[in-house]
Parts: structure tokens; C-alpha cells; sequence
């Protein structure tokens, strides 16, 4: 093993079921579209056939989501 993979830390991955149960969802229809929130973070969607997608990648991959919506929503 080179000598800088053993002084990398070991990052935690917590399983499917604990990133889903980490936040909560909730989904807002409005006249157009909707509104999702994950945890404290809400996020505007133009169709609900969009969020639906973003919806079911997040169930799917709930850990890799998170950390991609987390670069995008705290800049």
C-alpha cells in the first residue's frame, strides 16, 4: 500500500437505509411545478416530473446525492 493511501482517512459511508433516514422529504406541489425538501433545504422544481427524477436518483444513491446537492446548495 503507497504510503499516502495509508494517511488518507477512511471516510464513513453510512448505509442506504441510515442516508435515507438522516433527512426528511417532503414534496409541495404548487400551480406549476413544486417545491422539494430534504432536511432544512428546499429546492424549486419547474415540473414534478423533474423532481420525481431527482426524487427517485436520491432514493436510489442516497449518500452520493446528498453530498452532490450539499456542494450545490451551499455555494
Amino acid at each position: 500500500m503507497p504510503e499516502n493511501e495509508a494517511a488518507r482517512p477512511i471516510e464513513y459511508k453510512p448505509s442506504k437505509g441510515e442516508a435515507l433516514r438522516e433527512y426528511e422529504i417532503s414534496i409541495r406541489f404548487l400551480n406549476r411545478g413544486c417545491i422539494v425538501s430534504v432536511g432544512c433545504k428546499s429546492i424549486a422544481f419547474e415540473s414534478v416530473e423533474v423532481a420525481m427524477n431527482a426524487i427517485n436518483d436520491y432514493v436510489a444513491n442516497p449518500y452520493e446525492k446528498q453530498k452532490e446537492w450539499r456542494k450545490s446548495l451551499d455555494n
